[in-house]
């Protein structure tokens, strides 16, 4: 039986996977959290790999506080890039299957069209640069593993932009959201699905691959759909990222173009919307 570790383990995408997992009894899945699988502590990481001895590693764990990272480079870069330097060598070596989740984050949003996997990359955050450092030595250390880049993720499960909405729409009058960044969200459910049909796949092409929901929208466009779908009352008005300063850049534009994924995997890539309403309903 295939053993299939699942990287933290906690977090949305790693929640949405250990759901969906039950209903793929044909593999051993262990869902690691962070005591089990020490991204930060690379000294222990090889150690609990070879404990584990998994056929296929999903690695979900990362430093994902944007903003923080500009004050924490060294241990986001520990977790989103050396430790994943690890997870390949290890994976190489053992002749395991590595899919490792990127980031949006890693062009500069200068583009207007959608981005392929072969875009040009220019990071222009903390967190940026570390996740597409990390990217770097994942093929460097493994080029048969799959780097899968996705943007704008929200689950059920964890904190994310669709919770914070509707709790504030349903506590506030009005709100405002940025209008001059446009991409597309990702339900994290759809994420673990497309996942598991690669896994599941007969074929293994490893490289990189994009991944999110269909759908060109800004951030207000996607507050105004889950105050459409919420049936909320609240105000909703648009304002540029200049009246909202955060210590980290975002990217104006990182729309995927999820074209390679569908064409090697058949992965089905639903409408925004649709899978708003199913998270929104659950």
């Amino acid at each position: 039986m295939e053993k299939i570790l699942v990287t933290g383990s906690n977090g949305q995408l790693g929640s949405e996977l250990r759901l969906l997992s039950a209903n793929y009894p044909q593999f051993e899945w262990i869902f690691a959290d962070r005591n089990q699988i020490s991204l930060d502590n690379l000294s222990a990481l090889e150690k609990q790999l070879e404990q584990i001895h998994p056929n296929v590693i999903i690695n979900c764990g990362a430093y994902t506080a944007v903003d923080k990272a500009e004050s924490e480079k060294e241990l986001a870069d520990t977790i989103n890039h050396l430790a994943v330097g690890i997870l390949a060598g290890w994976s190489s070596k053992n002749n395991s299957k590595l899919i490792h989740v990127s980031t949006d984050y890693v062009f500069d949003g200068t583009s207007s069209t959608a981005l392929t996997e072969n875009a040009p990359t220019n990071p222009i955050n903390v967190y940026g640069e570390t996740k597409l450092a990390g990217e770097h030595l994942c093929m460097q250390n493994n080029p048969e593993a799959i780097i899968l880049r996705t943007s704008w993720v929200y689950s059920g499960f964890g904190n994310n932009f669709v919770k914070t909405m509707s709790r504030l729409m349903s506590e506030r009058d009005t709100i405002s959201v940025v209008n001059d960044q446009t991409g597309s969200p990702t339900y994290a459910a759809d994420l673990a699905q497309a996942i598991i049909t690669i896994i599941t796949h007969s074929n293994w092409t490893g490289g990189i691959y994009n991944f999110s929901n269909e759908g060109e929208i800004s951030w207000y466009e996607f507050a105004l759909a889950i105050k459409e779908i919420g049936g909320y009352t609240c105000e909703v008005s648009g304002i540029p990222s200049a009246s909202y300063p955060t210590p980290a850049k975002r990217p104006a534009f990182s729309l995927l173009n999820k074209s390679k994924i569908k064409q090697i995997y058949n992965v089905d890539v639903p409408e925004y919307k649709e899978s708003l309403k199913k998270m929104m309903s659950l």
